[in-house]
């Protein structure tokens, strides 16, 4: 599950999906009648409830693209998470639609809760789950490419960036190793690591002199060294909190 971050545009379809659901939801059920709302107030309401969840998930597709960025990663736990706060978000900001000028809904937060919340998170929940596992079943794999560049026009290295595995100083130069026909292979390049990171920010740094493309991180072979494809390297203190979290 670790490379599940599917796009922006993927969430926002999905956030339509759950709108158009929840409007449905709102129209015909009549969640909302509690015995102080009329009629003609249906549509408005229906219409607040799905741009509610709209706004809502589309504040926690931000979330979650900014959490995978950190952590490189994403598992059950962190799904679980989303699928919380996505809640949560939807019952603190319809409560507070319920009580507005708009509607003075007569149920206090518990019975708001019980009555509604609920009804709509059993509506809901499986198919956001299911939205979310059909979009990442949609999204592309791509076979990315990257460029290496030095100081040097003609130092040039082209490689798939799921072949880079990892970057070491070396002195005025950096040592690239990457993977071809699954044999770990080096270039040397003029160049620094700290321009390599700025160039491809997908890279995480270990110690002073190495950064790692984290889909090779294997294993920790001992406190102070890691397990790469076909190669090991030392991760100095400074740098561990971050490698912890891959």
């Amino acid at each position: 599950m670790n490379k599940i971050n599917p796009s922006i545009m993927h969430h926002l379809l999905i956030g339509v999906f759950i709108s158009f659901w929840l409007f449905i939801f709102a129209y015909f059920i009549n969640p909302f009648d509690d015995g102080t709302i009329s009629s003609k107030q249906w549509l408005i309401i229906s219409i607040g409830f799905s741009s509610i969840a709209f706004l809502c998930y589309s504040l926690i597709a931000v979330i979650q693209k900014n959490v995978y960025k950190k952590v490189l990663k994403w598992n059950l736990f962190l799904e679980t998470t989303i699928l919380l706060l996505f809640h949560f978000l939807f019952l603190v900001t319809t409560f507070l639609y319920y009580k507005s000028p708009i509607l003075y809904g007569g149920f206090d937060f518990l019975e708001f809760l019980k009555v509604i919340i609920l009804k709509s998170a059993l509506i809901s929940t499986p198919i956001i789950v299911l939205a979310r596992i059909y979009s990442v079943k949609l999204i592309p794999i791509k076979d990315e490419k990257i460029v290496i560049r030095g100081e040097n026009k003609l130092d040039i290295l082209r490689i798939r960036k799921d072949d880079l595995v990892c970057v070491s100083n070396s002195q005025n130069y950096v040592e690239i190793f990457f993977l071809d026909e699954r044999q770990l292979k080096t270039k040397l390049i003029r160049n620094s690591l700290k321009k390599l990171q700025e160039d491809f920010d997908f890279l995480v740094q270990i110690h002073r002199s190495h950064l790692i493309n984290p889909t090779h991180f294997k294993a920790w072979k001992n406190q102070d060294t890691i397990i790469l494809s076909q190669i090991e390297l030392p991760v100095s203190k400074n740098y561990k909190e971050r490698l912890l979290l891959l």
